[in-house]
């Protein structure tokens, strides 16, 4: 990875030297990496007005510190993901690449590379697209890059289509605390976690591909925040391989996702999988896990918050290898104790919480279970309430079918 973006690099920048010429004699061409583009940026975010398009030119241009921009109805519009360029190698202030507080807002073709923080952060907006963008710390996984790659939070009917994320220490491409969502044809790679749903209402996430990530795809539902995220479908993706270090900072909920998960739900409601290959991640294909399970679950998480993943649906997926070669010792212990050394996990492995105030005779009502309609997909529960004491391959509670999710409409996604 390190060599390959190393090599695409060096080509693009010689391309900007033959393009635009030197950069210390030619200061107005595209192509150039001169200090001047910065203010010129910055100044046309600044003065920007309702329905403005500004142009990011061909070429490869250093900044220093942030760019904001705060004014509804811009659209920044580069020449393409690998030709206009935007580095920030040598930031020294701000928080992240890019920062909107907009609505109404479009972001296309280019790239943001090697921010000190996150890449591009879109914080309560409505009507954002984001699409043909590329967020990459060039110097491969590590916990020193930036968190998030593609950052949209508290922002209402997203697109986020065709994009590239590479080597974030949190989420390549997040959404959170969000409505109406499509999240489709991207490609997450090298990142903690792919891509991550997390406390959004209402999300279709299709046609991507998540590989050599720590975790493919995660749908997740934290605690303390402003709302509780239900109702996502996760379907028509490639997500394989992802079997990368988890490399996240200590104590951050993408520290506990094991190396080697395709797709994991977490404390999330009304979720479907379906029609995706998953194959080759070396923990799971697919685990349904409870915050109880993660080094985030605390005693102040609040009456109102639901813990526990209910009515998740998976059916109809091609899942194949992995299972072989878990994350951490307890699963590694558990493997042994189950299927063997030469043996795979089951394809969904299960962390075994329920509600036991709201079942106590663990009679979980169809619309709360966890149902597998997927060939001979099989599952481990894996008892986490007890210590892993009783673990369980019994598919019989969870042969049902649910209630078929409704399809995200975005005027933006026709």
């Amino acid at each position: 990875m390190r060599h390959i973006t190393t090599v695409r690099t060096g080509i693009i920048l010689a391309l900007s030297a033959m393009v635009g010429g030197c950069a210390e004699t030619d200061t107005n061409d595209a192509g150039t990496m001169n200090a001047d583009y910065q203010e010129e940026l910055q100044m046309q975010l600044l003065d920007a007005k309702p329905g403005d398009v500004i142009t990011v030119p061909e070429g490869v241009f250093s900044f220093d510190r942030s760019l904001s921009l705060t004014v509804d109805g811009v659209t920044i519009r580069g020449a393409g993901m690998e030709k206009s360029v935007l580095t920030f190698k040598n930031q020294v202030a701000g928080a992240e690449g890019l920062l909107v507080t907009a609505s109404d807002f479009t972001i296309e073709n280019l790239a943001i590379e090697d921010t000190k923080g996150d890449a591009l952060k879109i914080n309560e907006g409505n009507n954002i697209v984001i699409r043909g963008i590329r967020t990459e710390w060039t110097g491969g996984p590590s916990t020193e890059n930036g968190a998030y790659g593609i950052y949209p939070v508290q922002t209402t009917n997203v697109l986020m289509e065709d994009n590239v994320a590479i080597g974030a220490s949190d989420a390549g491409i997040y959404v959170g605390q969000s409505r109406n969502v499509i999240v489709r044809r991207n490609r997450a790679e090298f990142n903690v976690a792919g891509i991550e749903i997390e406390n959004t209402i209402d999300a279709d996430v299709y046609e991507n591909v998540a590989v050599n990530n720590t975790g493919g795809i995660l749908v997740f539902n934290m605690p303390n925040l402003t709302q509780e995220g239900f109702n996502t479908r996760v379907f028509g993706n490639e997500v394989y391989e992802n079997n990368t270090e988890n490399f996240g900072h200590a104590g951050t909920p993408v520290a506990s996702v094991p190396a080697g998960t395709g797709v994991i739900v977490n404390s999330n409601d009304h979720v479907e999988i379906f029609n995706n290959n998953i194959r080759d991640n070396e923990t799971a294909n697919i685990i349904i896990s409870s915050v109880y399970s993660t080094n985030y679950a605390s005693a102040d998480m609040g009456d109102a918050y639901d813990p526990f993943p209910e009515g998740i649906y998976i059916y109809g997926n091609t899942l194949s290898g992995g299972g072989d070669s878990p994350d951490g010792l307890e699963l590694k212990a558990l493997k042994l104790a189950t299927v063997g050394i030469g043996g795979n996990f089951p394809d969904v492995l299960w962390d075994g919480f329920y509600n036991t105030d709201k079942f106590p005779d663990g009679q979980v009502p169809e619309n709360a279970r966890i149902c597998i309609n997927n060939g001979d997909a099989g599952i481990l529960n894996v008892d986490a309430p007890n210590e892993y004491k009783n673990p369980s391959t019994d598919l019989t509670p969870h042969k049902c079918d649910l209630p078929k999710l409704p399809a995200i409409v975005l005027e933006t996604a026709k």
